[in-house]
């Protein structure tokens, strides 16, 4: 197999389902007109992408999740009242 101009080497393996599931695979991989290695190949590809970008946004929520310390809480108060009275003067 080809992807990009590397060759990626395919490698055979046997999985066990449940029948309804096989019977789905089926009837997808005929309408999509792909072999059932491809339609797993697609289901596998998109279920690696959906749970790395789990991964991150679940990064990105820890870099975002930290609350505001006593002291900055403060600052973000006094500034808001310096903010509050500088706008209220302008009006």
């Amino acid at each position: 197999m080809v992807k990009g101009g590397i060759t990626m080497q395919a490698i055979k393996t046997a999985i066990s389902i449940e029948k309804n599931l096989f019977d789905q695979a089926e009837i997808i991989a005929r309408t999509m007109k792909v072999s059932r290695s491809k339609l797993f190949v697609i289901a596998l590809q998109d279920f690696i992408e959906h749970q790395k970008n789990k991964e991150m946004l679940a990064q990105i929520n820890a870099a975002h999740d930290d609350e505001p310390d006593a002291t900055e809480q403060a600052i973000r108060k006094k500034v808001r009242r310096q903010h509050r009275r500088i706008v209220e003067g302008e009006w």
